[in-house]
């Protein structure tokens, strides 16, 4: 179903595999059901899915984890959108494949695409509105069974040409010219993006750091951080340790809580 031609270390990718990159940048931010902002969106997902497209699943899976590092701490509050992760999966981790790229250098290419990428989502936002005014008209009109066309079909059509089209021909074209372009930046200028590309996982942890420092969970950062250095565990075995430690802490503080607010209660009723 897949064809891809290898000459040197380029890949040219096909009009099926571009068509179907682009799908899969629509599923990660159309807002679908069980597809998109919690599960396909992510670096890591929407990697491992172009690897496969690509024929290359194990370097899908790691280029998108490399660029999954850099949003560990990402946050979209009241609609806004800092960066647009899941074009930076799909398009970083097709760059890296097509190129022969290494993590670091996919990484510094797949952040500014992911900036670029908010382009596409504040659009979307600002188009949708005009369909708020079709519902009220079918509304007025009495058509009640049509206003899930306002409400899904129309902005999901809206939404497919928006991502589809210009991730598929970015991902048709562009991987063409990659390794022209790396060669133009060959020297110093690559090695600066294999820098920035190395510093940047760094960053999205530390964001993510601060808002665990900030509340209760800080000492079980320490604690986490002691039993990994120290213990000489398998990361499966941390996993486990610490959704336990999770569970249990769960199930003391919401223990607590019932006893606290009756506290409060008998507090309040001494003082009337």
């Amino acid at each position: 179903m897949f064809h891809f031609i290898k000459e040197g270390n380029c890949m040219d990718i096909s009009v099926t595999q571009a068509v179907l990159l682009g799908i899969t940048y629509w599923l990660a931010v159309g807002n679908l059901p069980f597809a998109g902002l919690w599960s396909l969106q992510r670096p890591l997902v929407c990697g491992l899915v172009a690897g496969i497209i690509l024929g290359d699943p194990v370097q899908g899976a790691v280029v998108g984890g490399s660029i999954n590092l850099v949003y560990l701490g990402f946050i979209s509050a009241g609609g806004s959108m800092p960066a647009d992760m899941g074009l930076a999966g799909v398009l970083g981790t097709t760059y890296a494949i097509a190129g022969n790229l290494d993590s670091g250098t996919a990484l510094a290419i797949a952040v500014p695409l992911g900036v670029l990428g908010t382009i596409v989502w504040y659009g979307r936002m600002t188009l949708d509105s005009i369909y708020v005014h079709i519902a009220d008209r079918y509304i007025e009109r009495g058509e009640y069974d049509k206003i899930w066309r306002a409400n899904i079909l129309f902005p999901q059509m809206m939404c497919f040409l928006m991502t589809v089209v210009p991730c598929g021909l970015a991902a048709y074209f562009g991987a063409s010219y990659i390794q022209g372009m790396l060669s133009l930046l060959s020297g110093t200028i690559l090695k600066v993006f294999q820098i920035i590309g190395g510093v940047m996982p760094a960053l999205g942890i530390a964001i993510t750091l601060l808002y665990i420092y900030k509340g209760e969970a800080k000492v079980f950062l320490f604690l986490g951080f002691i039993l990994a250095v120290f213990s000489g565990f398998s990361l499966l075995t941390l996993g486990v340790i610490s959704l336990l430690v999770a569970i249990v802490y769960m199930q003391v503080t919401s223990a607590n809580e019932p006893a606290v607010a009756g506290a409060t209660d008998d507090d309040d009723d001494d003082d009337d």
